[in-house]
């Protein structure tokens, strides 16, 4: 009896002071007003949603990860003579960054496990960002009010190649090393300063001795600090806004339906963190990755064999191996277009596009409205032809990446591959948009037919008079509301038979014709059009000056 009567008087006066300092804190910041808004928040509950919280809980795992690893890794570039554990490699000379990594992989208990789980995790990370952003953009999720949060998205993928890349090279083995001496020549292309750059960035001709610990300080600084920066804008950004959801059964565009975060979200996004932090981990344990043992330390003057970069950056080895070997000498100088288009201009061109590429969608179609509804991709056919070709682009620079494997492989020349990868880099694209744009289309006419007759029962009819017809049934009410639920944009008016127009006008609605000019109306009455209207029309805002 004393024993409880002790334990219960330890648990009034916690709670006294716990309601203590709420009462303080609460007295001083807006922490009810903000925690009940919180908890009261409609979180997504459909799959494809989960692919942003996969990247988000990598990144956390980085995180965890990373400061372990910090603790025993050592990024200076000066060399010694290794003695550990690792015999293969007793009496090499290499630097201390290799070193270090050596001794964590053979010397610092569960040093080998936790490399191999933040590679993965930096892996995951980057290929959660990427197919985050690619739902985003079939969805139509990037349109107003979210297009800062496209912004931000793009922002937070250039950041993880860029982390990815600096800590992909800070083991100074043979592979990194190799992948270093790219990126010096690089750097070196651009035109006018980049001999300069390149002596800055590598404190004087490559590799230098500076490089590693200023690629440390970028890779546990500098791009982590900015990507929690802007992970928490990204969040708050989400909280803010509300999520988009798909049409059904009391969705609209005008409400935001999902669950609540308390209880129901926060249990299902803490298993799912844990889900996530199990797989890396098993990933780690069972999948070797990145063994740099097998590469040895680097040096200058030697190149690691089948050298390939991760699949991030894939692309750019990609771009290198099929551009043609252009060069142009100006007064003595020589402009290597053979490096600086593939790895300078390509990449500035794809960025710049994927940030602009709300704006231009929003200057072509006029619409200055709101959206909260999911676009099903096959309702925009061009949107998404023009996904997949990019998709398609993106696929054939990653297979050149690695074109003296394929060579190998399919025991061909290399000078075969890089001519069949340079015509597919110019075919496939193209040829991909017009199949997925009429493959839309079909879908769309599919979804009118199961409009008009309904599905398909899988039986036969015959009649008194022995005609044969399939079996159809109507389409359920949810199904039925999902199809016609549709916000397509006509095309902007013709041109007019008189007076000037300009330039710009008429390729806006060039571009209008040719974006949303192919459509499958779909068989509606007028009270289920002024339906559609009505639950696809914006929401209004309240002006607060007007009471």
């Amino acid at each position: 009896m004393p024993l409880r009567s002790r334990k219960a008087q330890m648990k009034a006066q916690a709670e006294q002071v716990a309601v203590r300092g709420y009462g303080a804190v609460d007295g001083r910041l807006p922490v009810s007003e903000l925690a009940g808004q919180l908890l009261r928040k409609a979180f997504p509950d459909h799959w494809s949603f989960l692919l942003g919280e996969i990247a988000l809980y990598s990144f956390v795992v980085l995180l965890l990860t990373g400061v372990y690893l910090t603790l025993f890794f050592d990024p200076s570039m000066m060399e010694s003579v290794y003695t550990g554990a690792y015999v293969p490699l007793q009496g090499e000379t290499m630097t201390q960054a290799y070193t270090s990594t050596l001794n964590i992989s053979f010397s610092v208990r569960g040093g080998l496990l936790i490399r191999q789980i933040h590679h993965w995790a930096a892996l995951v990370f980057v290929a959660a960002i990427a197919v985050h952003m690619l739902r985003i953009f079939f969805t139509g999720a990037f349109r107003k009010p979210r297009e800062a949060n496209w912004i931000v998205g793009v922002t937070l993928f250039v950041l993880a190649l860029l982390e990815g890349f600096a800590g992909y090279s800070l083991p100074d083995d043979l592979l990194s090393g190799t992948g270093l001496r790219t990126a010096a020549t690089i750097v070196g292309s651009i035109p006018v300063v980049g001999t300069y750059l390149e002596l800055f960035v590598f404190g004087g001709e490559f590799p230098g001795n500076v490089i590693l610990p200023r690629l440390y300080i970028v890779h546990v600084l500098l791009v982590p600090g900015l990507i929690v920066a802007l992970i928490t804008a990204h969040l708050i950004l989400v909280v803010y806004l509300k999520h988009t959801h798909w049409a059904a059964q009391g969705r609209t565009n005008r409400n935001a339906v999902g669950s609540p975060m308390f209880p129901q979200f926060t249990a299902k996004t803490t298993g799912f963190f844990l889900l996530v932090f199990g797989v890396l981990t098993l990933m780690g344990a069972l999948a070797q990755i990145n063994p740099v043992w097998n590469y040895g330390p680097y040096r200058a003057d030697q190149v690691s064999g089948n050298a390939q970069p991760d699949w991030y950056v894939g692309f750019l080895e990609g771009a290198l191996r099929l551009m043609p070997p252009w060069e142009t000498n100006i007064a003595g100088h020589t402009i290597m277009w053979n490096v600086f288009v593939p790895t300078i201009v390509l990449p500035g061109v794809v960025f710049t596009v994927l940030f602009l590429y709300p704006f231009f969608e929003k200057w072509v179609t006029g619409d200055r409205g709101e959206h909260h509804l999911c676009d099903r991709p096959r309702n925009r056919p061009t949107r998404t032809g023009l996904g997949v070709a990019g998709i398609v682009f993106y696929a054939v620079l990653l297979v050149a990446g690695g074109n003296d494997v394929v060579a190998f492989s399919f025991r061909i020349s290399v000078e075969a591959t890089t001519w069949i990868l340079r015509v597919a880099l110019v075919v496939a694209p193209p040829l991909a948009f017009a199949l997925t744009k009429r493959l839309c289309l079909a879908l769309q006419v599919r979804d009118r037919d199961r409009l008009t007759v309904g599905d398909e029962t899988g039986q036969v009819i015959q009649s008194a008079y022995g005609e044969l017809s399939e079996g159809h049934r109507g389409l359920n009410p949810t199904a039925r509301y999902r199809l016609l639920m549709r916000d397509v944009p006509a095309p902007l008016e013709q041109l007019p038979a008189e007076g000037p127009v300009s330039r710009r006008r008429r390729l806006r609605i060039v571009l209008s014709g040719w974006y949303y000019g192919d459509v499958v109306q779909l068989p509606v009455t007028d009270e289920q059009r002024s339906l559609i209207a009505e639950r696809t029309a914006p929401p209004e805002r309240v002006d607060e000056h007007q009471e």
